[in-house]
């Protein structure tokens, strides 16, 4: 059956969104930071990662998280809209077409009880899309979260560090691996950077992370267009 855009109820063809929506989309498009995608003049790392630098090579982020990428994401998440999904994994897949392919997906974990809460993992939905459009591995057994952590949201930096400190544990199935990790949303970056250590640590060769949208500095929506 021909579907109909999230957005808008227009034909889509086989897409979730149509061709006039996904190009009014909040795309990213002016020079980020290469590790941690945040806005910097000329692309060049940013002071945060020059200061502490993070375990993760680079990153890459399709949209900026503003409207209405902050409609589209909770009601994935928490609405159990699963229909969203393709079209957050579509956006991705766009903005990876130049990137190095790894050699397997990881999509950030949630605690057990979360899924048994909502019954699915909304990253894990987003990245088994991008891996089917891309062909690559999606690994979702290697890396579990073992610790059930408040939500990162209100928390300032080093408050959401403390929290994420020692939430997940990875296999030796990783060892020699490039990686790259799929999330929904990457505000200060500090879950994936402990993601990515404890992927490093378990033998992981290099760790990148591909997020469907970047949350931008306050006034900050140059780059969202």
């Amino acid at each position: 059956m021909p579907r109909t855009c999230l957005l808008c109820g227009a034909a889509a063809a086989n897409r979730a969104l149509c061709e006039d929506c996904l190009a009014d989309l909040p795309w990213l498009r002016q020079p980020t930071c290469p590790q941690c995608a945040t806005p910097t003049p000329a692309g060049h790392v940013c002071g945060a990662c020059l200061k502490q630098p993070p375990a993760f090579a680079r990153t890459v982020a399709a949209l900026a998280y503003t409207f209405p990428l902050d409609r589209l994401i909770p009601r994935l998440k928490y609405q159990g809209r699963l229909a969203i999904a393709p079209a957050l994994g579509e956006c991705l897949v766009h903005a990876v077409a130049s990137s190095p392919r790894p050699d397997r997906l990881i999509a950030m974990p949630l605690h057990a009880k979360r899924i048994r809460e909502r019954g699915f993992n909304h990253a894990t939905e987003i990245a088994r899309d991008v891996a089917k459009k891309l062909g690559i591995a999606l690994d979702t057994s290697s890396c579990q979260r073992i610790r059930d952590t408040p939500p990162q949201m209100g928390l300032k930096h080093d408050a959401r560090r403390r929290n994420v400190r020692g939430a997940f544990t990875c296999s030796e199935k990783v060892e020699g691996q490039r990686i790259a990790l799929v999330d929904d949303v990457m505000t200060t970056g500090t879950s994936l950077d402990e993601l990515a250590a404890t992927l490093k640590r378990a033998g992981a060769r290099e760790v990148t992370c591909w997020v469907v949208a970047r949350t931008l500095p306050p006034g900050d929506i140059s780059g969202a267009r």
